[in-house]
C-alpha cells in the first residue's frame, strides 16, 4: 500500500469530513430512523446519529473559530486539535447508544 503523506491529513480533511458525514446524515436520518429495530423499534438512531455527530461539528467550529480570533497564531489549528475537539464535542453531544458509540469510534 502506498504511503500517505502525514500532510495530507490535517485539520481542514477533519473539518470538511464532519461536514459531509452531517449532511449526508441529515439527507438518511429519515430513513435509518424507520429501519431502527435494535436494540429496541424507538425510531430515532438516525436523529441520534446525526445530533451526534452535529456535536462535533460545532466543537471543530469552534477550534477554528478560536484559532483565527488568537492573533498570533496563523494558519489552521493543528490536526491535533482538530481531532480532539471533534471526538470531545461528539462525546459531550451523544445521543442513544448509537450516538455513544459513534464518539466512541470517532475518539
Amino acid at each position: 500500500m502506498a504511503h500517505v503523506p502525514q500532510t495530507f491529513f490535517d485539520a481542514l480533511a477533519v473539518r470538511t469530513w464532519c461536514g459531509l458525514a452531517l449532511e449526508s446524515l441529515g439527507r438518511a436520518r429519515e430513513e435509518i430512523d424507520a429501519i431502527n429495530v435494535y436494540p429496541v423499534a424507538d425510531g430515532d438512531t438516525g436523529t441520534n446519529l446525526y445530533l451526534t455527530v452535529e456535536s462535533a461539528v460545532a466543537a471543530v467550529e469552534a477550534v477554528f473559530a478560536g484559532h483565527a480570533v488568537d492573533s498570533a497564531r496563523t494558519g489552521s489549528p493543528s490536526l491535533a486539535d482538530a481531532v480532539r475537539a471533534m471526538a470531545h464535542g461528539a462525546l459531550i453531544g451523544a445521543r442513544g447508544n448509537s450516538g455513544t458509540i459513534l464518539a466512541q469510534l470517532l475518539r
